[in-house]
Parts: structure tokens; C-alpha cells; sequence
């Protein structure tokens, strides 16, 4: 699989110029790149049917690939101030700070609750920077029936940008297949991703 874009949503003090950030984005294009289909091949090729490729399989691959191959922490139970919104899909320990990534498998509105998640979690003061992974509008047609995209998110950016945080960090990976055949499976519907890496 490719990242075809990588857009600092916010960029507040140093952190996009440090080391630390410079390992997890290696990391994480690292485990996005790892993505491959169908399973034994070296690229990620998807089956243009029309909604007909399950979303979940290839988030598990690169959360497996995270986890296994640098450490991340999967599922992270975050303790906020109010009611928590929810776990974080993974999170890197940095020193005394947590990293956190979002893979989005839902729809737009469940796009805009990760995004307000991670944000949140940088106004608590509980992560230090932040990641949003999500598809770009080419993959879109071929993944679940109205999945979270890039090109429908972004007209919302400008309100995300003009959060008033001193430091933080939040970047976007708009991420698509390879090639396109229709020879090859679609990918199932379900939760195993491991066969994707």
C-alpha cells in the first residue's frame, strides 16, 4: 500500500522537527508500506468492486505491524478529565509522553469523532503529537459502503487548525492501492489483517 499525501494539520512548537517524530513517521510508513494484497504478493492490489472490500483487515495489518515490529501498544485506554471518548487504535510511549494514531474504518462522522479524539487528547495535555491514517477518494469506491475519506474531511481542516493549543501535533496519511485487477479477491469483510502484511 502507498501514502499518497501527508498533510501537518497542526504543527504547534517543535515536535515536527524532532527526532522522536522522525522515527514514528519512518515507523509508520514502514508498516503502511508492509500492506500487501493478495496475500503472498509485494504490493497491495485491490479489486475494484464497487464497496466490495472490507476496511478492517487492512487496519489490523498495520496495527500488527506497528506492534510487532516497533512496540506500539494496540487498543490504548486513554483516562481523560470527562468521559473518555474512547480507546486509541495505537500508541507509542515517548519517554513520558504517548504518541497517538487513528486508522479510520468508518464513516464521515466517525472520521470527525478520531479527529476530535486525537485533538482532545493534545488539549488534555496526554499526547504529545498525533497521527490520522485514512483512504484517499480514488480507494474510497472500492472499500465499505460510505467509508471515511480524505477529500470529504478536508473542507473541515481550517476549524481543527484554529484550535487554540499552545503545542501539539496532528498529522494526516492519505493512504491508496498499488493497482487495481479484477482478478484478484476481495478482501473479507471482517477482522483478520494479519494476512495483509
Amino acid at each position: 500500500m502507498k501514502i499518497v499525501q501527508e498533510v501537518s494539520l497542526i504543527s504547534r512548537g517543535n515536535f515536527e522537527e524532532s527526532a522522536e517524530w522522525g522515527v514514528i513517521k519512518n515507523e509508520i510508513r514502514i508498516a503502511i508500506d508492509a500492506i500487501a494484497w493478495p496475500v503472498g504478493a509485494s504490493n497491495f492490489t485491490i479489486n475494484p468492486t464497487r464497496h466490495g472490500n472490507g476496511v478492517k483487515p487492512i487496519k489490523n495489518a498495520c496495527m500488527a505491524a506497528l506492534q510487532d515490529n516497533f512496540g506500539w501498544q494496540l487498543e490504548t485506554k486513554i483516562r481523560f478529565a470527562t468521559r473518555s471518548p474512547g480507546r486509541v487504535d495505537a500508541t507509542k510511549i515517548l519517554e513520558n509522553d504517548l504518541f497517538a494514531l487513528e486508522w479510520e474504518t468508518g464513516n464521515i462522522s466517525s472520521s470527525h469523532r478520531s479527529v476530535n479524539k486525537l485533538i482532545l487528547g493534545i488539549l488534555r495535555g496526554i499526547f504529545l503529537g498525533t497521527a490520522l491514517v485514512l483512504p484517499s477518494r480514488k480507494l474510497y469506491p472500492y472499500l465499505t459502503d460510505r467509508i471515511g475519506n480524505y477529500e470529504e474531511l478536508e473542507p473541515y481542516f481550517d476549524v481543527w487548525r484554529a484550535v487554540n493549543i499552545q503545542a501539539g501535533f496532528l498529522a494526516i496519511f492519505v493512504i491508496e492501492h498499488d493497482a487495481v485487477d479484477s482478478s484478484v479477491p476481495t478482501i473479507t469483510k471482517g477482522t483478520d489483517g494479519r494476512a495483509l502484511i
